[in-house]
This record gives structure tokens, C-alpha cells and sequence, in this order.
């Protein structure tokens, strides 16, 4: 991806170099609840399937920390400079696709960029929880160590697997402008589990979706993608499809519990979006296969 020296978003919030977590309520003592064992468990479906695990570890005495300042090296500052440059894609993308479609003035997120541990209007952001999009702030929040994350432990290298993460959830702030969020989270607070789960899937594959529709108006209109960047985001949603990410976790897939959709139902969903360019294809509510 082409993104050195072009313009950066002035919508980002660096929360990296405070002094103490946002939220920060008391110091931690010993996990009162969990073992290691289960304290790991509970990191790492947390850290992969995007699931904020910050209410059961405040049970184990585990919550939000006190923490010094944090030290921001070159690959902070860099990461940094990569997240603002993508936003700014994002905004100049999605700002010319409402004027098309008539859907009134796009207004862009907030990125908030932290590291460890931060807190938001819908709960705790660590390490733990993952990148999020939160619709009661209208912001996104993303500590780029998951980027590092994504490339060594998940297989999702290059700079386009990252772009792919910041898209996806600018993706969801599109939705939440559109109104579809809202209504499909008030469906989601009426129904079953499984229901509300598979809800949710039909939410993050339409944002997969969305996510494809920017990347091709990034490559008309800014020039930015190099040979290669597509199969970098495909690989990435590959990679973090619940089936994929419960095989790597020693679990057996259960559809049941899917929240954001298989490998092939993503990657799907990003090339449908990428190959069209056209939010009418997108409907994921619609569909009667996905």
C-alpha cells in the first residue's frame, strides 16, 4: 500500500502517551476467581474473537490497571502515522460515496489510538478485546500492537491486512450512520443467543463487505494499492473467520456461537464488496445464503 507522505486524518485520538489508563479505577491484587489456566482462556477468546473479556477480569481482580506512561518506540509512531493516513482514506472514500447515493453528509469516526489498556462508553479496550468500533461515542478504538499480533500469531501480514482492520471498523461507523446498526442491535437485545449470534455474523460480513467497497474507490481514486494488497486483506479475513480461529484455539467449530462469520464466508463478502464497489451489494440481511 502506497501511504508515505500523503495526508493524515485529523480524527485521531492518541490516548498512548497518558499517564494512566482512561478509566483506571484501583490497583490489582491476586486473581481472585481464575487459575493461569483459565485466565488464558479467557485472553485469548477474548483477543481473538473480538469479544471484550474486561467485565471477567475485573471479577478476578484483574480490571483496568494503574500504568505509567507508555513508551512509544518507532514502530508506535510509524503505526501511528499508517492508522491516520488509512482514516483519511476512509473518509475521503465514504464522504464521496453518500454524495452518490444521496444519503446526506458523511460524517467520519473518531479513532482512538491506545496502548495496554483504555476505556470506552461501551466497555473496557486492552489487548484483550481487540479493535472494536463503538456506536454510543462514535469512535473506533485500536492498539496497533494488534497489527503485530495479526502478522505473527494469526498470519495476516503486510500493511494491507492492517488497512483491512481500520476499514472493518470504520465499516461499522458507516453502518451505525446508515441506521442499520442500531436496528439490528435492537433485534439483537430481543432474541435468543444463537439468534443474536447469528445476527451479528450478517453485521461483520457486511462490514467485511464495506471494507471491499473502500479498498476499490482507495485504488480509483488515491492510486494506493500495490500488487498484492488485495490477497493481503483475503488472507486476513481468512485468518479471523470464527471457524479458523476456533480450529487454531483447539476447539471444535461450533456454527452455533459464530459471531462474525467462516474464512470463506469473509473473504467472500470483502471480494463481493471489492469487485462490485456498490453498497446495493452488500446486503448481507437480505441474503437468503451468505
Amino acid at each position: 500500500m502506497r501511504w508515505r507522505g500523503r495526508r493524515t486524518s485529523r480524527n485521531i485520538e492518541d490516548r498512548r502517551t497518558s499517564g494512566r489508563a482512561r478509566g483506571a479505577g484501583r490497583r490489582v491484587g491476586r486473581a481472585g476467581g481464575l487459575s493461569g489456566t483459565a485466565l488464558i482462556a479467557v485472553l485469548v477468546i477474548g483477543y481473538f474473537l473480538g469479544v471484550d473479556v474486561t467485565p471477567l477480569l475485573n471479577e478476578a481482580g484483574l480490571g483496568t490497571q494503574q500504568s505509567q506512561p507508555a513508551t512509544i518506540t518507532k514502530a508506535d509512531r510509524e503505526a501511528g502515522q499508517f492508522v491516520s493516513v488509512t482514516l483519511a482514506d476512509t473518509e475521503e472514500v465514504w464522504a464521496d460515496v453518500f454524495a452518490r447515493h444521496d444519503l446526506g453528509r458523511y460524517q467520519p469516526p473518531v479513532l482512538v489510538l491506545f496502548k495496554g489498556t483504555t476505556a470506552s462508553p461501551c466497555g473496557g479496550a486492552s489487548g484483550a478485546s481487540g479493535p472494536f468500533y463503538c456506536p454510543r461515542d462514535k469512535k473506533a478504538y485500536l492498539d496497533t500492537q494488534f497489527f503485530t499480533t495479526m502478522a505473527r500469531r494469526l498470519g495476516a501480514k503486510g500493511d494491507f491486512a492492517a488497512a483491512y482492520v481500520v476499514a472493518h471498523e470504520v465499516a461499522h461507523h458507516v453502518q451505525n450512520e446508515l441506521g442499520i446498526l442500531p436496528r439490528a442491535n435492537r433485534i439483537r437485545a430481543q432474541v435468543s443467543v444463537a439468534e443474536s449470534n447469528a445476527i451479528s455474523v450478517r453485521i461483520e460480513l457486511q462490514a467485511d463487505c464495506y471494507s471491499g467497497i473502500w479498498a476499490r474507490h482507495a485504488q480509483e481514486r488515491f492510486g494506493s494499492l500495490e500488487p498484492g494488497d488485495i490477497e493481503e486483506a483475503m488472507n486476513a479475513a481468512r485468518q479471523i473467520g470464527d471457524d479458523t480461529l476456533q480450529k487454531n484455539a483447539g476447539r471444535t467449530p461450533n456454527p452455533h456461537s459464530f459471531t462474525h462469520g467462516t474464512s470463506a464466508q469473509r473473504e467472500r463478502w470483502f471480494a463481493r464488496g471489492y469487485q462490485s464497489g456498490d453498497l446495493n451489494e452488500c446486503d448481507t440481511f437480505g441474503a437468503a445464503a451468505l
